[in-house]
């Protein structure tokens, strides 16, 4: 077989085209992992703020809702 025939050439340019969309692939798929930890560290961090607001949003409804004796209580004992 020598590499002027055409079917070599053109069975050569198949497996280059293939070779290199693999290559593009591995490296597409690489960069997502990347990201995807990145977006981990981001939706946990997230995840702590939820859970400190929404701590906030109890205390909150919780000096809204006593009375004004018990407020008064409350505040004395914070200060």
């Amino acid at each position: 077989m020598e590499i002027n025939e055409p079917f070599t050439m053109v069975v050569l340019i198949v497996l280059i085209a293939v070779g290199a969309g693999v290559v593009n692939n591995y490296i597409k798929m690489k960069a997502r992992r990347e990201e995807g930890s990145a977006d981990q560290e981001e939706l946990h961090r997230l995840r702590q703020d939820v859970e400190r607001l929404t701590e906030r949003v109890r205390v909150l409804e919780t000096i809204a809702t006593d009375k004004d004796e018990r407020l008064r209580d409350e505040i004395s004992r914070l200060a």
